[in-house]
């Protein structure tokens, strides 16, 4: 894992999957982005983050990655965290969705007529229109 100041970086992965992004296109530095994300919509633990991250991405980040992050946001005040026994349930502050609504902004100018095409080609092949 490298870490720079502003942002968390992790590797990726070496197991071959269906659902992993291609060694063409670098995914790292999104985590952070993907944790505000999760957070917007409710409280989630850890480990809950990670299995959802795992959904998406293909592989979860393990406890060295997802925990150092959760700390980087927090350190920030972007997310905050109540301790019940031995459960970290983590929410989203008002700063961090501020903040979200900033990156989520940017994100869809940056590379929303990327997922515009992508869905023009999907419903394309999905009326016989284009060749898979």
């Amino acid at each position: 894992m490298y870490r720079s100041p502003n942002t968390l970086w992790f590797r990726m992965p070496t197991e071959k999957c269906d659902s992993c992004p291609p060694n063409c296109c670098d995914m790292r530095g999104m985590l952070s982005f993907m944790i505000l994300w999760l957070l917007s919509k409710k409280s989630m633990y850890g480990q809950e983050l990670a299995k959802e991250i795992g959904k998406r991405k293909g592989t979860k980040p393990n406890p060295g990655t997802i925990y150092p992050a959760l700390k980087e946001l927090k350190n920030r005040g972007l997310i905050e965290s109540n301790k019940k026994g031995r459960m970290t349930t983590y929410q989203i502050t008002e700063e961090g969705r501020k903040g979200f609504q900033i990156a989520d902004e940017y994100f869809f100018r940056a590379f929303g007529e990327i997922f515009q095409d992508h869905n023009l080609i999907k419903t394309s092949r999905k009326l016989g229109c284009l060749e898979s």
